[in-house]
């Protein structure tokens, strides 16, 4: 049978797959000849499982398990950090990492569950080094590029996950969000990305809080239901988890296709953490609550009690502390002392600065993001879902969220002397960070509050980039947010819009 591999999201596919319509090997082979043509102008994918896939496939059709699984046969790709996929390597970015550590001898349980849904892993994902900034360049395994405008970023830190599935190599790549690393570059690929409730996805074995909680783990789909169905598979807590999200009440690819009902939408488009934000983002959002009217929902407008200067360098206080962490670990991973030369500049730096925080200055950062997160959480006691913009700006150009040349030799300067005090007396981070923050102004808060968050792709800008639409919802209400966007998708459809070439 002929079929046409990119016009099918993963659900469409394994239907396929069950109904003996299309075999695995199929899908395998498609995909395999969409990554062989398109892959080299976007290097989105930096490992290749072609050959363990196809073993794998063997197996399961030996024991009779090859058309069996809500993702029978679909081929997936997984970020390049955290999740541990056994037989290959996870580098998290950095060159150390990638130098002494060989493949894994197991699967995370978040793996093991992706697994289980007939899913076949074929490859890993390009990541900035631990995932630290929303644009996808490491030295290490090169630039990503955006499919939709190859002068542009996909996003980041699942920026190689967001190219490949915009450029229909795959229907599905897993990534992590722990300051907006999913929504962004499902915002600059046109793509949905939803991050869930924290606690809702399982971090074991290897891993209990990531980033102190503010970090997890999904996917970035073309479809809304792609992303229930996945989420109904890795869902619920695993042995030894630190905290769980309230138990579903029904499987969330059924919320899908559910009513969601009259919703009280608030709608905010004054950035917290930025200055500036494209009129075209807000145009978006403006779009978009006149499209929420016209379905029957209350919206109106409303403000998030965030002290944005605050926020910001309590967010900083507490990266940096994480950000140390993970460097102190990868040396003890590797048998090695940690060396500025194994990692990237402003990875060193953000590292030092982890040095130069006093513990009690760690904590107190910590209770002041907590301390906002409650009365975020009280904001919703009005409103069912927020609406924002997902992003200040529609994808920016490759190499323009990068620290300056300037920036890059005080930076390299400042971990020459190993004096943790004079780079924070500098403030060099806290100015790079801000260019960060003007273009990430709306994601990182709901983070720290756990809450589930997702982007829409309902907009284009004037050039033809995707704008998305973010939308929060209430702890541990990820059902009215499915039920929200399977609604959104059906009135405004945005499936047959795909980037030019691809």
């Amino acid at each position: 049978m002929s079929f046409d591999y990119t016009a099918h999201d993963a659900t469409a596919l394994a239907a396929l797959v069950r109904g003996g319509e299309v075999a695995p090997e199929e899908l395998l082979q498609a995909c395999e000849a969409r990554v062989r043509a398109h892959n080299p102008r976007l290097n989105a994918i930096i490992v290749e499982a072609f050959e363990a896939a196809h073993e794998e496939l063997a197996l399961r059709r030996r024991a009779g398990t090859d058309r069996e699984g809500a993702l029978a046969g679909v081929p997936v790709l997984v970020k390049d950090l955290v999740s541990t996929v056994r037989g290959l390597t996870t580098w998290h970015g950095n060159r150390l990492l990638q130098r002494e550590t060989g493949a894994a001898d197991h699967d995370s349980e978040f793996i093991r569950r992706l697994r289980a849904t007939g899913a076949l892993i074929v490859g890993k994902t390009n990541t900035p080094e631990f995932g630290l900034v929303p644009y996808t360049e490491p030295r290490l395994t090169g630039v990503t590029r955006n499919p939709w405008d190859l002068s542009r970023t996909p996003g980041g830190s699942s920026g190689g996950s967001g190219a490949a599935v915009a450029a229909r190599l795959v229907p599905i790549a897993t990534g992590g969000d722990g300051g907006g690393s999913i929504r962004i570059p499902a915002a600059c690929c046109g793509l949905f990305g939803l991050k869930p409730t924290r606690g809702r996805v399982p971090t074991g074995p290897d891993f209990g809080a990531l980033w102190s909680g503010y970090a997890i783990e999904h996917a970035l789909t073309r479809s809304v239901r792609d992303s229930a169905v996945l989420l109904d598979a890795v869902s619920g807590a695993d042995t030894g988890a630190p905290y769980a999200a309230p138990a579903q009440v029904r499987p969330f690819a059924q919320e899908v296709q559910a009513d969601p009902g009259r919703l009280r939408v608030g709608v905010c488009t004054e950035p917290w953490l930025g200055h500036d934000v494209a009129p075209e983002c807000v145009h978006a959002v403006q779009e978009t609550a006149r499209l929420l009217r016209e379905l029957g929902h209350e919206v109106f407008e409303t403000r998030l009690p965030i002290a944005g200067t605050i926020f910001a360098e309590a967010f900083l206080t507490v990266l940096a502390g994480n950000v140390r962490a993970e460097i102190e670990e990868a040396a003890a991973f590797t048998r090695r002392r940690a060396h500025r030369r194994d990692f990237e500049a402003a990875t060193w730096a953000m590292g030092m600065m982890g040095r130069a925080f006093r513990a009690d200055e760690f904590v107190t950062a910590e209770r002041v993001l907590q301390r906002t997160a409650r009365e975020i959480a009280r904001s919703f006691e009005d409103m069912d879902v927020l609406l924002t913009p997902t992003l200040a700006s529609p994808a920016p150009l490759v190499g323009s969220l990068q620290p300056t040349p300037a920036e890059q030799r005080q930076l390299a300067l400042m971990g020459w002397l190993d004096q943790p005090w004079l780079l924070r007396a500098a403030g060099a981070l806290q100015q790079m960070a801000g260019k960060v923050f003007d273009f990430i102004p709306y994601t990182p808060p709901f983070n720290v509050t756990g809450q589930p968050a997702m982007s829409l792709p309902l907009h284009t800008s004037a050039g033809g980039l995707p704008i998305g639409v973010q939308v929060v919802g209430r702890f541990g209400d990820e059902a009215t947010l499915f039920r929200l966007a399977g609604q959104l998708e059906r009135a405004q459809p945005w499936e047959e819009r795909r980037p030019p070439g691809f």
